[in-house]
């Protein structure tokens, strides 16, 4: 049987976690094919055809989907679930929103945040704050599955193009109402998938200094902003910048850690990096463990220095 991916998209682009998803899906071994679900996606649908790793895209272009609802595009996926044997989805807030009510309405368990393929059946996923990799194994005859994406490499788009089919749109489920997009602007990049971070801890001191003393590090390096669940907590930062288990996995290509003690929380979100650099006056913090490079020294006079070196 085929594998199914469920695409993920904003203002029309397809998001990077969906080439993640792709790659891990390929893993399988079997067919792969990508869903793009929303409304007036039909160009979507056209660059979707072009992942590489893909044999066939199913595109349903239906208001009724034009808001992302997880209970109208998971009762829709009940409708052709049983057509394949694995269901993926990236494990972001979309993906964690819609997988666990897919696998409830098919009465299977959800396996979660894998991040390596054993074989169809077996799949790897960190436990206790990836303290712990843990060997998981289902016998379901569809597996409902949330891939981390910085474990898996991006499949690209390419020139080929794959088949699109057209499916129609379920009726409203009628359990969830649209109020209102909040949606942020920011010309930085997005943390997931960014290829450099710069991320303030609770040595931040506020909010004003947050942003004074890293925003022009973050602008010199075209880097996205991160935050610990400490600088969160203190309202030095918004929710939406948590790096963390409880906030976004990341796995950039640097990242520099400012005011950060490295709590366990923290460094599970982060230790895939593959360069870390920390700042932090007291030298027996647990970040500088796991960095490549250790700058012990005040942050106020460390962070701008480096701008201006920069």
């Amino acid at each position: 049987m085929s594998v199914l991916v469920i695409a993920q998209h904003s203002d029309g682009v397809l998001k990077d976690v969906t080439l993640n998803t792709v790659t891990a899906a390929a893993q399988v071994g079997e067919q792969v094919h990508l869903l793009v679900a929303g409304h007036g996606i039909e160009t979507l649908g056209e660059t979707a055809a072009r992942v590489q790793g893909v044999d066939k895209v199913i595109v349903i272009d239906d208001a009724v989907h034009a808001n992302g609802l997880a209970e109208n595009l998971a009762a829709q996926l009940v409708t052709i679930a049983h057509d394949y044997s694995h269901i993926f989805f990236a494990a972001t807030s979309q993906g964690k929103d819609v997988a666990p009510r897919l696998a409830a309405l098919l009465d299977v368990a959800q396996i979660s945040d894998i991040t390596r393929v054993v074989d169809p059946s077996t799949f790897e996923r960190p436990i206790y704050a990836g303290n712990v990799i843990a060997r998981v194994r289902s016998n379901d005859t569809v597996k409902v599955i949330t891939v981390r994406s910085t474990a898996f490499a991006a499949s690209l788009i390419g020139d080929d193009r794959v088949d699109i089919v057209w499916l129609t749109g379920i009726a409203d489920t009628a359990k969830t109402t649209f109020l209102s997009d909040n949606t942020v602007q920011s010309d930085r990049p997005d943390l997931i998938g960014a290829r450099v971070i710069v991320s303030g801890g609770r040595g931040m001191g506020s909010n004003e200094k947050f942003q004074q003393v890293l925003a022009p590090l973050a602008k010199k390096l075209g880097a996205a902003l991160g935050a610990s669940r400490a600088a969160v907590d203190a309202g030095f930062a918004a929710n939406d910048l948590q790096v963390g288990q409880t906030g976004k996995i990341v796995a950039p290509d640097l990242y520099i850690a400012v005011g950060i003690s490295g709590a366990i929380q923290h460094l599970a979100g982060m230790k895939d990096s593959k360069v870390i650099v920390a700042i932090n006056q007291d030298p027996d913090a647990p970040i500088f463990s796991i960095a490549d490079y250790g700058l012990v020294g005040d942050l106020f006079d460390a962070v701008p220095a480096l701008v201006e070196a920069l």
